[in-house]
């Protein structure tokens, strides 16, 4: 098995809602953070690994069709090369917005404590997202937006026409449907995972006395997850 759909779309361009959809429309099953964190004790060393050059591909993405948000989407390059058949989804959405949305979630001083308290998570951050031109740019508007625009530029610029779609959200599921040639399904495309939604989940972790042990992380993101399919498909729940 090898992934045949890879997200290069930066986090919080609609990347949890494009999982459950490409898992609903046969790209199951969906890598994402959540994935990641939801077996973090077994997924962690391999990301680590693969950010300082032996690349853990097959590993961790077995099981896996599909992939989107961080950390997969920071070595696109590196996944479009090891699985030459997979189609690449660029998810975008109004630079402006992203830029309020990230700030106020997984790029804030907030989250990103609650996170980081755990010394292999915070490696493992700043191997996978944050990197250093990432961090001199947090939190200042227009260098994020450029820092934003550049990203998806580069994707547009070396991804094959036919290769990608460019995938905004709110786009439904047309053009991904399209784009992947499957039927469109009945449903109305998941819309899940808003800032609200988000921030009062990564609050569960304050509860915590100290660094948040692996297996709440991991309960707490797999009951998160299992929450929003059933809302995105309840008929499917």
């Amino acid at each position: 098995m090898a992934l045949q759909v890879i997200g290069a779309g930066l986090g919080r361009t609609g990347t949890l809602s494009l999982k459950l959809a490409l898992e609903h429309i046969g790209f199951d099953k969906c890598y994402h953070m959540s994935e990641m964190i939801g077996q973090m004790r077994a997924h962690l060393p391999l990301w680590v690994e693969s950010a300082k050059g032996n690349p853990q591909w097959d590993t961790i993405f077995e099981g896996y069709l599909s992939s989107t948000d961080y950390p997969g989407c920071m070595f696109w390059r590196e996944l479009a090369a090891q699985y030459p058949e997979a189609k690449i989804i660029l998810t975008t959405r109004d630079p402006e917005r992203w830029f309020e949305s990230v700030t106020e979630t997984v790029m804030s001083p907030q989250h990103r404590a609650r996170f980081e308290s755990n010394p292999m998570m915070a490696e493992f951050f700043r191997l996978t997202v944050f990197d250093d031109e990432l961090e001199e740019r947090l939190g200042k508007r227009e260098p994020m937006v450029e820092y934003f625009n550049k990203w998806n530029q580069a994707v547009i610029d070396e991804v094959p026409a036919e290769r990608l779609l460019v995938y905004k959200a709110g786009d439904g599921w047309e053009p991904l449907c399209d784009f992947l040639g499957v039927s469109v399904p009945p449903e109305p495309y998941p819309r899940v995972n808003s800032r609200e939604e988000m921030t009062e989940r990564t609050g569960q972790i304050d509860q915590t006395k100290g660094p948040p042990p692996p297996e709440f992380m991991e309960q707490m993101v797999q009951e998160y997850l299992a929450e929003l399919k059933a809302k995105a498909f309840p008929a499917s729940a």
